[in-house]
């Protein structure tokens, strides 16, 4: 089988959004490559090693591919992709000079080559994200996240999805019911289960992520403690606070005492409200997503909405919040 291969080269701030833009236009897998120059720093604090090799794509940019059947059009495909492209740019969003070009390929080509890439990686002082198909033996006290990703989903080698994961462990002490907004692969959930939650509610807005979540979640044994559903941000407690069972339907109660959110910066500022009103008093917010160009007006809104900054981490050019919600007086 061939498949239409659509090249996107743009910034590494614009990879969020642009992945999503060709999932929902049918995508069947999107890789995304970032700059591997010699010049780039790479975090080596948890004993992270790299296969993937160099390549010239310059600093700050990156060259994401959407793999679509031979028979969509790609004519109709590119004009409904590059005005979504152009339109980043009211939302702040810097995409660069962005190139286009479409190429058939070989269904062997992408569809199983970027594995061998993937390995097990020690993103935190326990936890450790290893794929299904590769062998590894843990040492004593260390937490292993079984992962499939497939080709549209995270890996957690993004420096966003290893700060959250970082400090999903400072703050996690056991007990804890999570809300995990945007879940993708459902890593974070996962994650935050193996270090003492108690029970996640893992949302995504594209149907292709749940079902990954969810297969996920069973290859971790954790699918009694994770709840994957289809939702709009936080959009799925509204629809079950207006039925009679309430919000007991979920697999967590809300008010929750963590919500950890990894998207873009503009889409946490669409919901800061939202996530406050989940929050009980005390409750943490975790998010992170956020390029470095986003920083002040992100803490700002986190303030305006209500929330303490308790803490903010970085890993190269990215930054993720931890905020709370005050206890009440």
């Amino acid at each position: 089988m061939k498949w239409n291969e659509i090249t996107i080269s743009t910034t590494e701030e614009s990879i969020e959004m642009i992945s999503n833009f060709l999932h929902e236009l049918g995508a069947g897998g999107v890789s995304i490559e970032e700059s591997g120059t010699l010049n780039k720093k790479r975090d080596t604090s948890f004993g992270q090693w790299y296969e993937l090799p160099f390549n010239d794509i310059p600093e700050g940019q990156a060259v994401i591919k959407g793999y679509f059947s031979e028979d969509v059009d790609t004519e109709e495909l590119m004009e409904s992709l590059k005005p979504r492209v152009e339109q980043l740019k009211e939302f702040d969003i810097d995409t660069g000079e962005v190139v286009y070009a479409v190429a058939q390929v070989d269904d062997e080509d992408w569809a199983n080559a970027w594995k061998a890439y993937f390995k097990p990686i020690r993103v935190s002082d326990t936890l450790t994200i290893k794929p299904t198909w590769e062998e590894y033996e843990a040492s004593e006290g260390e937490r292993i996240i079984e992962l499939d990703p497939g080709m549209a989903f995270g890996t957690g080698t993004h420096p966003t999805t290893a700060l959250c994961l970082q400090t999903l462990e400072s703050v996690v002490r056991g007990g804890e019911e999570v809300i995990d907004v945007g879940t993708g692969s459902g890593i974070l959930a996962i994650g935050a289960c193996l270090l003492g939650a108690k029970s996640v509610l893992a949302l995504d807005l594209d149907p292709v992520a749940v079902s990954s979540a969810k297969e996920n979640a069973h290859l971790n044994s954790l699918s009694e403690k994770i709840e994957v559903r289809l939702s709009d941000l936080l959009g799925v407690l509204r629809e079950d606070q207006s039925t009679a069972e309430g919000t007991s339907a979920l697999q967590v109660t809300v008010p929750v005492d963590l919500v950890v959110a990894n998207i873009l910066a503009e889409i946490i500022l669409l919901f800061l409200d939202d996530v406050y009103q989940a929050l009980k008093p005390g409750g943490t917010y975790i998010a992170s997503g956020i390029f470095k160009n986003k920083e002040t007006i992100v803490e700002e809104g986190l303030i305006a909405a209500g929330f303490q900054i308790i803490d903010k981490r970085r890993d190269e050019d990215w930054i993720a919040f931890v905020a709370r919600k005050p206890q009440v007086d």
